[in-house]
């Protein structure tokens, strides 16, 4: 169907949702840089409480124009009628989105209005399809989950890989990996809040397990499923890298993503395509050790998050708490780097390199999220409503933002 956009009386273009948070503050906080109000984009920040946005805006506008401010709560449905139906996009940090983001969504869909995130949270996403697609394509309503590190490089590197091969050998890659050659960041609070939510609704829940460890969780009711298998538990040696890898951590959403972009776009990678990530521990027996250190303190994690005594008493203790990350300096001398392998038809390898240029969890993410929210409110696409992938809900218009304004680099390696 045709999109039908947002009211065009909206005050709005983007309201940051969640603005006084630590994320959120980071959004406007590159927004006021890039997009200074008044200028070509019309943005306000919301948030629960009056008076901390106020402070938020004492202490990042010294002088000139200051966005403007809106309240609203996450349980009050009259407070997000009134929000989403002042601009064209929501962006929202407020997480955990399974605790906090269900009725924006909803309100969103009921009035048309675009919506984006950083969630990392495939049992709440596989929900929000279920339940808002349908009404998503009638109102027009474009929802794009997971705009931030995840899962923006996976979904984008597969993607100029696939282009890439087409280009230089006039086929796609069978298989795609994604192996993480070095990132550097501090630990992300709601990250932490996110996955110790999903252990738990995966405890009471046996459909939510399923969901998590299903390789096709976030595709179409009834989609064709591929070959894929669960995610990579422990220490596997990498043949065409000819290096060893171990799980990582954000693979379980990423790699969902990235089927749901090929199912959502009618295959274009091919009903056989297979994708995978992990993490590059090096080479020989040394490596190898590595490897298999890091797949058993993974799953140590999970197993001590499930477990009442050792979450309370141990992980915590160990994991930051929400509303908490790395200093300024840490985020602005972190980086993340990562290596894309795609392997065609005949035996040939390709291989891509996509960079950023600031810790993943929040400088990075920061930037990726508002240029994805400034790209929906902006930026004329070919797709109507429903639930998105950042590739096939913008594609080419926030692959030219991210390259320009984010940070972010995607070249043959």
């Amino acid at each position: 169907m045709e999109n039908t956009p947002p009211a065009e009386n909206t005050r709005f273009d983007v309201i940051v949702w969640g603005a006084t948070g630590f994320t959120g503050r980071l959004v406007v906080e590159y927004l006021l840089q890039r997009y200074p109000p008044g200028k070509t984009l019309r943005w306000a920040v919301a948030g629960r409480s009056q008076s901390k946005l106020d402070a938020l805006l004492d202490e990042l506008v010294a002088s000139g124009e200051r966005p403007p401010t809106m309240v609203a709560d996450s349980h009050d449905e009259a407070s997000l009628e009134q929000m989403t139906r002042a601009t064209r996009v929501v962006l929202t940090t407020v997480g955990p989105y399974a605790k906090y983001g269900s009725e924006l969504v909803a309100a969103c869909v009921r009035n048309g209005t675009h919506y984006c995130d950083l969630c990392g949270e495939v049992q709440w996403m596989r929900k929000m399809i279920d339940l808002h697609q349908s009404a998503a394509e009638k109102s027009g309503a474009r929802i794009v989950m997971s705009c931030g590190f995840d899962s923006i490089p996976s979904d984008f590197g597969t993607w100029f890989l696939q282009q890439q091969a087409m280009r230089l050998h006039s086929q796609l890659c069978e298989r795609i990996t994604l192996l993480v050659r070095a990132m550097k960041g501090g630990a992300s609070g709601g990250t932490s809040a996110s996955m110790l939510n999903a252990i738990d609704e995966a405890r009471r829940d046996r459909n939510v397990a399923r969901v998590l460890v299903d390789p096709y969780g976030l595709n179409p009711a009834g989609a064709h499923r591929g070959a894929d298998s669960r995610d990579q538990q422990g220490a596997t040696f990498h043949r065409p890298a000819d290096l060893w890898t171990a799980p990582f951590v954000m693979a379980t959403v990423n790699t969902r993503v990235v089927r749901r972009t090929n199912a959502l776009s009618g295959f274009a990678y091919g009903k056989t395509f297979r994708y995978h990530e992990a993490t590059i521990t090096g080479k020989g027996l040394a490596g190898r050790l590595r490897a298999a250190a890091m797949g058993l303190a993974l799953r140590l994690f999970v197993l001590a998050s499930a477990m009442r005594p050792t979450r309370r008493w141990v992980v915590e203790k160990l994991l930051p708490s929400p509303g908490e990350g790395p200093s300024k300096h840490e985020r602005e001398n972190g980086y993340f780097n990562l290596l894309l392998i795609g392997e065609l038809a005949d035996g040939s390898l390709i291989r891509a390199r996509v960079k950023g240029d600031r810790d993943p969890g929040y400088g990075s993410t920061s930037k990726m999220l508002a240029e994805s929210a400034v790209c929906l409110a902006l930026d004329a696409t070919d797709v109507g409503g429903g639930c998105w992938t950042p590739v096939t809900a913008m594609g080419q218009s926030l692959y030219e933002r991210l390259t320009t304004n984010a940070g972010l680099s995607f070249e043959l390696d």
